[in-house]
Order: C-alpha cells, then sequence, then structure tokens
C-alpha cells in the first residue's frame, strides 16, 4: 500500500502515505513528506472532504543513532607500507588482496578500513538501503553509513552472490556502496570465488531461474586477506615454512588468474617486528587519512563523476595524462612482468588516484612507481 498526494504549494516534493511499519525507514530520506496509516480506511477517511474526518499526521522521522566506531589505524603498530595501499583503495574505490602469515595484521587493517570511505552520496545511500531493506537487513542506525560485509570461508554460492527459488540478494549486493571482505581467501570454494568476476566488472549480478531473471545491484570494493601458503610462514624470518615450490603454486593457484587480474592492489604484509610490537602506537589516526581520502574523491567525482576505480578504458585515456617518463615505466613494468592489458589500465587508475590524493592533475613517473608497486604479487604479477 503506497499512495502518492501532489502538493499543492509550487514545487515542493510529493508526499507518500505508506504502512506504519514501512514509514520510518522512508522517513530517513531527506525532505521526504511521510504519512504513516495503518488501515486503508484512514487512507480513505483522509482524503474524504467530510469536516469531521481524521487526517494522517506526518511521521516526524527520526535521527539515527550514532554510528559504532571502527577501530583506529593509529592504533595498527607498524605496516605503513600496507596503511598507505588502504588509503589509497579507500580513495579511489580500488579492490586491495592482501597476503602475508598469521597475525601480521590483515584482519586488523581490514577492520580499520571502513573507517577511511567517503561519505555516500543521496543516491549510493538510497540504493543501499534499498537492497538491504529487500533482504530484511536494513537498519536506520546504519543509514548512510557504507557497508562492511565479511562472510565466511564456508559460505555458499547462493549466499554470496544471491539466488534461491525466489532470488534474492546474497553478499555481493548486501555490500553495494560498501566492503566485501574476504579473509582467508584461499579456503573459499574456487566456483564461488570464480562467480565474483562479473560483479567486479559490471557492478551487478544475474541470477537466472527457469521461471524468472533478477538483476541485483553489486558496485562493492572487494578487500581480501590470505596466506602465502599453506603452513602461513613462507617468507617469514623465522624460517619455519617448509612447503615446497611446487605446493606453494599450488595453494596460490587456488586464486585464478582472470580473478587476481581484477583485484587492483596486491600488496604483501610482512610480520611485525618484536620491536614494533614493543613500541607505542604512533600511527596517523584514521580521521587524519579519512580527510585526504575524502578530498581525493570529490576531486574525482568533479572531474569524471565516478571514482577512479570504476574507469573504462576509454575513460582511462581521457582522465589518466601521464609524463613520458612515466608512460616508458609503465611499459617496461609491463614488458617485464607479463601484465595483461587489463592489469596495464588497473595500475594506470591507481596511480590517477595516487595524483589525486597529492592534489595534481597529470600522473607522473613517481605515482606510477608507487602504483607498480602494489601489483607485484602471485602468478607473476
Amino acid at each position: 500500500m503506497t499512495f502518492a498526494m501532489q502538493r499543492q504549494h509550487g514545487d515542493r516534493p510529493r508526499a507518500f502515505i505508506l504502512p506504519l511499519a514501512n514509514a520510518g525507514e522512508a522517513a530517513l530520506v531527506e525532505d521526504a513528506v511521510i504519512y504513516p496509516a495503518r488501515t486503508l480506511l484512514e487512507v480513505c477517511a483522509h482524503f474524504s472532504n467530510l469536516p469531521d474526518a481524521p487526517r494522517l499526521a506526518r511521521h516526524p522521522g527520526q535521527a539515527c543513532a550514532p554510528s559504532p566506531g571502527y577501530p583506529d589505524f593509529a592504533e595498527v603498530k607498524g605496516q605503513q607500507r600496507a596503511k598507505r595501499a588502504l588509503e589509497v583503495a579507500a580513495a579511489g574505490s580500488h579492490s586491495v588482496l592482501l597476503v602475508g602469515p598469521p597475525g601480521a595484521g590483515k584482519s586488523m587493517l581490514a577492520s580499520c578500513f571502513p573507517g577511511l570511505l567517503p561519505p555516500m552520496s543521496d543516491a549510493e545511500a538510497l540504493e543501499s538501503a534499498a537492497v538491504q531493506s529487500i533482504a530484511g537487513s536494513f537498519s536506520a542506525a546504519r543509514w548512510r553509513r557504507r557497508p562492511f560485509r565479511s562472510p565466511h570461508h564456508t559460505t555458499s554460492g547462493v549466499a554470496l552472490v544471491g539466488g534461491g527459488n525466489l532470488p534474492r540478494p546474497g553478499e555481493v549486493s548486501l555490500a553495494h556502496h560498501g566492503v566485501l571482505f574476504l579473509d582467508e581467501l584461499t579456503e573459499f570454494d574456487r566456483r564461488v570465488l570464480e562467480v565474483l568476476r562479473e560483479p567486479l566488472e559490471t557492478g551487478q549480478i544475474t541470477i537466472s531461474r527457469a521461471a524468472h531473471q533478477a538483476d541485483f545491484p553489486a558496485r562493492f570494493q572487494l578487500l581480501a586477506a590470505m596466506n602465502p601458503c599453506p603452513c602461513g610462514w613462507l617468507g617469514h624470518a623465522s624460517g619455519k615454512c617448509r612447503c615446497t615450490g611446487e605446493v606453494v603454486q599450488r595453494y596460490q593457484d587456488r586464486i585464478s588468474g582472470p580473478l587476481l587480474d581484477r583485484i587492483d592492489i596486491q600488496l604483501p604484509v610482512a610480520a611485525v617486528s618484536p620491536d614494533q610490537i614493543g613500541a607505542q602506537p604512533d600511527g596517523e589516526p584514521s580521521r587524519d587519512i579519512a580527510e585526504r581520502v575524502a578530498r581525493a574523491h570529490a576531486l574525482q567525482l568533479h572531474r569524471q563523476g565516478k571514482p577512479n576505480g570504476r574507469l573504462s578504458a576509454g575513460e582511462i585515456e581521457r582522465h589518466c595524462h601521464r609524463d613520458r617518463a612515466g608512460e616508458q615505466l609503465l611499459r617496461n613494468a609491463m614488458q617485464h612482468m607479463h601484465w595483461s592489458a587489463r592489469a596495464y589500465h588497473r595500475v594506470l587508475k591507481v596511480a590517477r588516484t595516487i595524483a589525486d590524493l597529492a592534489a595534481q592533475a597529470d600522473i607522473e613517473s613517481p605515482h606510477i612507481a608507487e602504483a607498480i608497486q602494489y601489483r607485484r604479487m602471485l602468478h607473476g604479477g
């Protein structure tokens, strides 16, 4: 039951009559005029011309409860390179893979990441809330707060991407305009992970059934973490790893090349040294990093209407101007590391974000050099 009433004064917005159970959710929308009704009789009485007929009262709206804070980057000891990479990722909506031994801080870094993300626009907030409302998981306390979904590695394909006899959104859609964090990436079923390739490229997921087809939005930012080998200690200073090269390669091959190719930033996370563990936290607080991220994000929206991570090949050529030295550096890296054209473009998009964080109009060779360092990982880069 939804009724729309055109208001009689100028260009003011329409007013909506909604069921009482849905009125509070709709009233969160800025400038929305909502009249809750319990029954159709109340609606009829509201529209009647009888002088004594009761009229519906406008819903006053409600202030969102303060959102609980995320862990602060200032609490993370060491890992300066990883923090910088996550700042770049947050500013440009880039996907990230963190690879390191147990206890290196991958999960801690991931838990801090949502605190860096730029604020949601009105359209993003509405789209995200609509998907969560369909799934029955919308909470007014999370209005205008980017979702952070972290499914367990035993999650089924239907739970991750959506489905069922009556198709419902999965985790990739519930993370729309937010973050999908996949910890222990190699433990997920490979067939399930392969389904991520479509939404990472298109921003939506299509669920096909014999009787009908459903399209759900899935414009999420992928954040993943994994160990470098089965035992987890490959490259650790302790030398505890005894995995052979063949075993390591077979373990890393659980993540297919095409999926890995779609992850912009692939970063090793080394174990924290004993000296760093015993030292007092002295990192930069998330609040200061988030301010830089918001400025760079706003710059991208002004220039091209979308974050750098979503640029198409044609848009990359228009907006990612680089100097001659930077172009040569990138071509040399592409040849040496046997990158695909997709990897080449993704490095350019990351370099564009690094330049935006520095408030520079053109991409220079130091920006490209930093972007290259964020993509020297599995499967030969």
